[in-house]
């Protein structure tokens, strides 16, 4: 058997992954965020002030990607830091007035992505690949 990659979900799913985060990097860039941030935005725009500890717990990312994504907000003004009132060591994160009024820009921004992934598709359709999307994530994390 020969190994053709437009019948592997493997190599299938990584190209749908990369024109995924190009297709939200162009709406990104006009609202200001990275892709890689909305993730981060999405969880502080639900419970303001989280740790960075609360936000790899949450968002499964490895430390080093989340440290670099925190200084790279902090950088472009979306987040302040403030120390933990219980925990020296922790530093409680918080989206700063950019960072909170960029939220309805931003989503929208999302959802034109993901509009423009879904273009063609009935609803149905989209709600089944969704979920095969969310059994195969299943699938691969046991």
């Amino acid at each position: 058997m020969v190994f053709d990659r437009r019948e592997s979900a493997a190599y299938l799913a990584g190209l749908l992954a990369k024109e995924a985060a190009r297709a939200l990097q162009a709406r990104a860039r006009q609202s200001g965020f990275a892709p890689g941030q909305l993730p981060v935005l999405l969880e502080l725009w639900a419970g303001d002030g989280l740790t960075q500890r609360q936000l790899l717990d949450r968002l499964d990312i490895e430390q080093a990607t989340m440290a670099n994504t925190l200084a790279r907000m902090e950088r472009d003004g979306l987040i302040t830091r403030s120390p933990h009132p219980n925990d020296k060591r922790a530093q409680l994160i918080h989206l700063s007035e950019r960072g909170q009024a960029m939220r309805a820009e931003a989503l929208a921004a999302a959802e034109d992505a993901e509009s423009e992934l879904f273009r063609g598709f009935r609803r149905f359709e989209r709600e089944l690949l969704l979920e095969y999307m969310r059994m195969m994530i299943a699938n691969i994390a046991r």
